[in-house]
């Protein structure tokens, strides 16, 4: 029973991993491959260590897993983070078929400051026309301030 168990595990780590894969290559942009590469991933190396603890049956295998699948769900969700916003901050673009922009007018790039509060009414998700300021240091809209000037 463990060991169809334990091979159903991998199967299913196999298909999650194999579908990372081809979302990374399949997907337009950064952002939408990076949710590939994190996301689905991560599901499919917890199976396959899960897995792993149903095969070996011990105590000390099983809890050993257990870490590295608590590791893997606390770290790759900041890793992504941190790259996605990386990466928008320099100017990755987004893919053109992109709907929305959430941070668009939110962030200052003099000050690395990014603010809550509503998005001016009229400014468009795509495209960001804003791309050449942000990576020339000036402001991402007209009239926004640096985070020290609204303190």
């Amino acid at each position: 029973m463990t060991g169809l168990l334990s091979a159903i595990l991998l199967v299913v780590g196999a298909v999650f991993m194999l579908l990372a894969a081809v979302g990374v290559i399949r997907f337009p942009d950064l952002f939408t491959r990076m949710h590939a590469a994190t996301k689905v991933s991560t599901l499919g190396a917890s199976s396959m260590l899960l897995a792993v603890a149903v095969h070996f049956g011990s105590l000390g295998v099983a809890v050993q897993a257990l870490l590295v699948v608590l590791f893997f769900f606390l770290t790759a969700p900041v890793a992504a983070h941190m790259i996605g916003r990386a990466a928008y901050f320099v100017g990755v673009p987004l893919w053109q078929g992109s709907v929305r922009d959430d941070l668009r007018g939110r962030y200052d790039p003099r000050s690395h400051v990014l603010g809550s509060g509503a998005v001016p009414e009229g400014a468009p998700a795509w495209p960001r026309d804003d791309d050449e300021s942000r990576r020339s240091g000036g402001s991402s809209t007209p009239g926004s301030t640096s985070g020290r000037e609204r303190q």
